[in-house]
């Protein structure tokens, strides 16, 4: 039996990044040879086992042959007779087609591959000294994931191409129809993890260059363009602000549903009708629907799909909350905290006003502008969570004051303690 440490945490080392997930690869074994030894078996879909004492994975070396559509059409073949360049052969990217030998196994099951060579048969420390994503054999065309994954990392590694014989692959393989049949629960985990990465905007480069952005989210790719507005850069269409909203995103380490909701909080304007371009008039409604859309195609995350939606029907007007700065508008600004349910979900109130933040600072010539809107409306709702409403429930029933009357009345403390608080000077760097 012989264990190689392969894929990402060797390319990672050779790139002089921080190894965080290891995986292995065991040749010349058997699963009832692993579990002898105390490996525990977790493999669903082909033999996987965990270590007794450090937990990582350990993969008996395996071929597969497609057998359908998707990327479960497989079948999955696994001997003591398969070795590792038929293991590493079924990789997506020689990058991560990079195996070492661990041939010194310590108490705890460390494995020490310092100054130990390292096999590459498809030449991948070549490609990542030319900083390129190269398909290990044409039997990449068997797993649409793939396409994905190589979107994915191209978020990651920001100065990586993509070769031009695999950019063609992909584009045959969407021609084809391989990722029309990509369950919803994968495209959904590749793309959140894409949107997590330091560039987002490249994830969506790539999946637009190879066609596969159309078939996956139509609603995303038929931004480009379409004018962004006619207040704020005409020339730029909607696509290229929704790239530069993502990294900004990025830029402000903002979390996954965040950045989920930059992405879906201007789908609209890729629907909005002729008469109303560029102002695009009612987004916000077209927007929310399609993203529902969205959502419930891809089984996201009720997290994720809830700050999506407040953030794709207000996010115009928590733009323009700055125009309500007299104490005549302290009742829209309580409103508008309503209509976000900011007083009963605070924190969620506080991702809603980052993504809104990205979005206006995703503007060319915006990156640096401040965005007064975000302080200022947290201020207003701290504010209002400050307005004793126990002590108005109380006094209202003492008052013999019940049901949607004592709701009016803690309202109107709320309007007053907003007005009282209110500047009244006119704050700049408002946008819509």
């Amino acid at each position: 039996m012989q264990i190689y440490l392969v894929g990402g945490a060797v390319r990672d080392a050779l790139l002089g990044l921080p190894v965080k997930d290891r995986d292995w690869v065991v040749v010349g074994s058997t699963p009832e040879a692993m579990t002898a030894q105390g490996y525990m078996p977790v493999g669903r879909d082909f033999p996987v086992f965990l270590h007794p004492q450090t937990h990582e994975e350990y993969a008996l070396a395996r071929t597969e042959r497609k057998t359908a559509r998707g990327y479960r059409g497989f079948a999955i073949h696994t001997s003591p007779e398969v070795t590792l360049e038929e293991d590493l052969a079924r990789r997506d990217l020689t990058i991560n087609s990079i195996a070492a030998y661990a041939h010194s196994e310590s108490a705890t099951g460390q494995f020490d591959i310092k100054n130990q060579p390292l096999i590459d048969p498809y030449h991948g420390q070549q490609d990542i000294a030319k900083r390129v994503f190269r398909h290990v054999t044409p039997a990449f065309r068997e797993d649409p994931v793939r396409i994905l994954r190589v979107a994915r990392l191209a978020a990651r590694f920001t100065d990586f191409t993509v070769a031009p014989e695999t950019q063609a692959l992909m584009c045959q393989m969407v021609e084809d129809g391989e990722v029309d049949h990509l369950v919803p629960e994968r495209v959904w985990q590749e793309l959140s993890r894409g949107l997590m990465e330091a560039q987002p905007s490249r994830m969506f480069d790539v999946l637009r260059d190879c066609g596969a952005l159309r078939r996956l989210l139509p609603e995303v790719d038929r931004l480009w363009g379409v004018p962004q507005s006619a207040e704020h850069h005409p020339e730029i269409d909607t696509g290229v602000h929704l790239m530069l909203v993502l990294d900004m995103a990025a830029q402000l380490g903002a979390p996954l549903p965040v950045r989920f909701a930059c992405l879906g909080h201007d789908l609209g304007k890729g629907t909005t009708p002729a008469d109303v371009l560029p102002r695009h008039i009612g987004h916000e409604e077209r927007s929310a629907r399609l993203l529902k859309g969205v959502c419930e195609r891809l089984r996201v995350p009720v997290d994720c799909r809830e700050l999506a939606d407040v953030v794709a029907r207000e996010h115009g007007n928590i733009h323009r909350s700055g125009s309500l700065h007299a104490t005549a508008n302290a009742a829209a600004l309580v409103r508008l905290l309503e209509r976000c349910d900011a007083i009963r979900k605070p924190q969620r109130f506080a991702q809603v006003l980052l993504a809104c933040e990205c979005d206006a600072r995703g503007r060319m010539g915006f990156a640096d502008a401040p965005y007064p809107q975000r302080p200022r409306l947290q201020a207003v709702l701290n504010v209002v969570l400050g307005v004793a409403t126990n002590s108005i429930a109380a006094h209202a029933l003492e008052m013999g004051v019940t049901g949607l009357k004592v709701g009016q009345m803690i309202q109107t403390a709320r309007v007053a303690a907003v007005a009282q608080s209110l500047h009244t000077t006119t704050s700049p760097g408002d946008t819509e």
